[in-house]
């Protein structure tokens, strides 16, 4: 179980900002990864709680991000069990300047490695130019 920390003024802008439209972009998300019917999500005020299973670390890491990435939201708590063992990613929260080649040169010792993290981080990020202060990046270790 862990506790996430996002920047509650950043992320995605969401057409309403009800609990309901929160939780029916996280529900979405979790289909796009391939989540449909193992998870429990509830969002409490700026909090969104998720309980489950997720198919893969990668996943899961995807997920608490989607669900964290969202404006209005300032914490991700979770419960979700994997399948596989694969390793921890760390994370980077962007800061004003901020270029996928500046945090691959930080986190890898190669900016070349930028397409690491934007991989990572799909479908959240389409662009790897198109991220934003305040957003909480996935750094997968690098294989």
């Amino acid at each position: 179980m862990g506790i996430f920390d996002f920047v509650k003024n950043a992320g995605k802008k969401l057409w309403g900002s009800d609990d309901d439209d929160v939780s029916e972009a996280i529900a979405k998300e979790a289909g796009v990864l391939g989540m449909t019917d193992a998870l429990d999500v509830k969002v409490e005020g700026d909090k969104v709680v998720i309980k489950g299973t997720a198919p893969s670390q990668e996943a899961r890491e995807k997920l608490i991000l989607a669900a964290g990435n969202v404006a209005g939201i300032a914490k991700v708590e979770e419960d979700i069990t994997t399948a596989d063992s694969a390793g921890e990613s760390s994370y980077h929260t962007v800061e004003k300047g901020d270029t996928l080649w500046a945090i691959a040169t930080k986190a890898y010792g190669n900016g070349s490695k930028y397409n690491a993290i934007f991989e990572a981080n799909k479908p959240m990020l389409s662009d790897p130019d198109k991220i934003y202060p305040g957003q909480l990046l996935r750094i997968p270790p690098l294989s």
